[in-house]
């Protein structure tokens, strides 16, 4: 008789602990299927554990960020809970009972239950004290089931996000790409005594580098260009910022030194020193036969003239880092004779060959004696000709803008 009573209240422990199960497994597949947060399923991972299941001592650690984080625990001390402990349990890539050949720091816990996704770890969590000897089997093995379940749940959550991420960076970059298009010049002009031609690579289609051209009347424009620090939508906003200012500053027919130093004014106001500019502006008068300019921290320009080139370095400090520019320097040249003005971004000069040497400063300079004779259009594709040749048709580093003026004096 006391046999079939302990029997039965076997069966009936083990009836209500499958009921417990069932109940526990709907819970959290609803709370998945309801889109519950990491943190929501991790405290009922720990509830589930604690209440239902009696463990009194537990470490659920997950791989975040390439490390091992602790994101829920039961009565566990501190020093237990850090990413480096976490490691100490990759080596275990299936369910493992802690014995006393193991280190000593797990032997506080009983079971080790490895979570792997697509062959890599993803969880892993530490069980200690389950309760009574005649159900511990039947404790695991849904313990297994739970950490699986939460596991592969919080990591399709991260798989989900990051996936959002990738659009949401794919959608910024065509954004910003379109807004630059808006603002670079595809067509530049040729009038009487002048010629202007453009190159513009950005790197992987998104590039801080931008140039433009602004007519003040018949004889007289200005020319610009500026590598403009960081990418993506902000750098693209902040370019047409700056393009709207030095616009609206030219056609008010300001002195270059006044622009220069409104400009720099706007871009501190708008971004607090966060980001920066290097910038190159020159004012060309036809009539005047004069070009006037102010190099702020930008690569110096070329110019040719009487089988002489100059470096074009007056100016300032860079736009934007500072809340005022104090020192500015303006350069004054003579064009009445033919000229060749050569602006870029650093994204030329930082192009290397197979053994390391930089498109550098000498080089330009004797591709510029020996094809100063051309027109601008011609002087660039001769300029890519070389470019690519010296870089081996690699891919460019960095983005690349060359703005190329030709003057023909008398």
């Amino acid at each position: 008789m006391r046999s079939q009573i302990a029997e039965r209240e076997k069966l009936e422990k083990e009836l209500h602990l499958k009921q417990l199960q069932i109940k526990s497994l709907l819970t959290i597949t609803q709370a998945i299927n309801d889109n519950v947060s990491a943190q929501g399923l991790y405290n009922m991972y720990k509830s589930f554990l604690n209440w239902e299941m009696g463990v009194k001592k537990m470490a659920l650690f997950i791989k975040s960020n390439g490390s091992w984080n602790c994101t829920s625990s039961i009565n566990i001390e501190s020093v237990y809970l850090t990413s480096k402990f976490g490691e100490k349990l990759t080596k275990y890539q299936r369910l493992h009972k802690i014995n006393n050949q193991d280190e000593i720091s797990l032997q506080v816990f009983d079971i080790v239950i490895p979570v792997y996704h697509k062959e890599q770890p993803i969880a892993y969590s530490l069980i200690g004290e389950c309760g009574e000897n005649e159900d511990i089997y039947s404790k695991i093995q849904f313990i297994t089931t739970i950490t699986n379940i939460v596991a592969v749940a919080i990591e399709n959550k991260r798989l989900f996000k990051q996936q959002l991420e990738r659009e949401r960076l794919k959608k910024e970059i065509e954004l910003a790409s379109e807004v630059q298009k808006m603002l670079i010049p595809n067509v530049l002009p040729k009038g009487k005594g002048f010629d202007l031609a453009s190159i513009y690579k950005p790197h992987f289609n998104i590039g801080g580098d931008y140039f433009d051209y602004i007519f003040i009347n018949d004889h007289k424009f200005v020319l610009c260009i500026a590598d403009i620090s960081g990418k993506g939508v902000a750098a693209a906003l902040l370019m047409s910022n700056i393009q709207a200012t030095i616009r609206n500053l030219v056609q008010d027919e300001l002195p270059l030194i006044s622009i220069v130093r409104q400009l720099n004014r706007r871009v501190f106001e708008l971004t607090k020193s966060d980001k920066f500019l290097t910038f190159f502006i020159a004012q060309i008068c036809m009539k005047e036969k004069q070009l006037n300019y102010i190099n702020a921290g930008h690569f110096p320009p070329l110019f040719f003239q009487d089988q002489k080139i100059q470096f074009l370095r007056k100016g300032c400090t860079i736009i934007g880092a500072f809340e005022e520019l104090k020192d500015i320097e303006e350069g004054r040249l003579p064009i009445d004779k033919e000229t060749l003005l050569l602006t870029f971004t650093d994204g030329l000069t930082d192009l290397q060959d197979e053994q390391g040497n930089y498109f550098d400063e000498d080089r330009l300079s004797g591709f510029m004696q020996k094809n100063h004779y051309l027109n601008a259009s011609q002087f660039n594709n001769e300029l890519m000709s070389e470019v690519t040749s010296f870089s081996n048709g690699n891919m460019f580093p960095d983005d690349i803008a060359v703005l190329t003026c030709k003057l023909f004096g008398e």
